[in-house]
């Protein structure tokens, strides 16, 4: 399915509709990050049934709903949940909701997701930023950039030296560390799901430099960048991964959820410092 500059239109006037906030900052929540997002002021619910053209979140972990609101006294529009390639989605069905944040007028992007750590180093319920990523999944040709381009909505190929933009990383660096929050940063691998993987992935995900892996986010950061917006993003570590056979050991969604309730104070207290910083 593709869409054009005017369905994100037609979304956005139903958003506009409901509140006049002039938001400025687009945050995307991951699995059991949701609750990022009740802390907003003069909150503004809209389910996602209710925008055309969105898709709905079929996840455990993910509400499916768009929260317009303050954090920090700056407008702020929360994708409360996110859709994923694995439920059968397109790569430009997923990333939907950021174009019609650009029509918002959405200028900075911050994501979160929850990742598999796959550095040795990393524990469960820490916070990576991330620096960089590897994208299987795009460079195996799922792309939301592949089609006709729009050059209203973007150039037709986008350079990636510069994804996670430099000045936010190093906010989020400095307020980690005023607040004595152990921040971990490293490069994101994006695969599509829904499985988790092989020990045999893992050992091949570490070798060719990947420190977390995840199902989500990558294809959001390529839109975020064509759009011209300056993307921030964290991977909240909520699982080693298991890297041999002869073990007991496996990996749940479960367990995804339950270290996201750890991992929403690190990342509340980072993203407030942020948001504060672009006063």
């Amino acid at each position: 399915m593709s869409f054009t500059r005017a369905d994100y239109e037609k979304a956005a006037a139903v958003i506009r509709n409901r509140t006049d906030l002039p938001v400025k900052v687009g945050l995307v929540l991951g699995s059991g990050l949701n609750v990022l997002a009740d802390v907003l002021e003069e909150r503004v619910e809209i389910p996602y049934k209710d925008i055309p053209g969105f898709p709905q979140s079929t996840v455990e972990g993910h509400a499916g709903e768009l929260v317009l609101g303050r954090l920090e006294g700056m407008p702020v529009i929360t994708q409360k949940g996110r859709a994923h390639l694995y439920e059968g989605y397109s790569a430009q069905q997923i990333t939907f909701p950021i174009r019609v944040m650009q029509m918002l007028g959405v200028n900075t992007l911050i994501l979160t997701n929850a990742a598999g750590g796959l550095n040795t180093n990393f524990r469960v319920g820490d916070v990576m930023l991330i620096v960089d990523h590897i994208n299987f999944v795009g460079m195996g040709g799922n792309n939301p950039l592949m089609g006709p381009n729009d050059p209203s909505l973007g150039v037709r190929f986008v350079g990636l030296a510069q994804t996670y933009d430099r000045h936010l990383r190093a906010q989020a660096v400095k307020v980690a560390a005023e607040n004595n929050i152990n921040l971990q940063q490293g490069v994101y691998v994006c695969l599509s799901g829904p499985q988790f993987e092989s020990p045999a992935e893992i050992r091949m995900l570490r070798t060719i430099g990947g420190d977390a892996v995840g199902m989500s986010t990558v294809h959001e950061v390529l839109v975020g960048r064509h759009a011209g917006m300056r993307v921030l993003a964290f991977s909240g570590i909520t699982n080693e991964c298991i890297d041999q056979i002869d073990t007991e050991l496996e990996t749940n969604h479960e367990e995804v959820l339950d270290a996201s309730r750890i991992l929403v104070p690190k990342l509340e207290t980072i993203l407030r410092g942020v948001l504060r910083s672009l006063q």
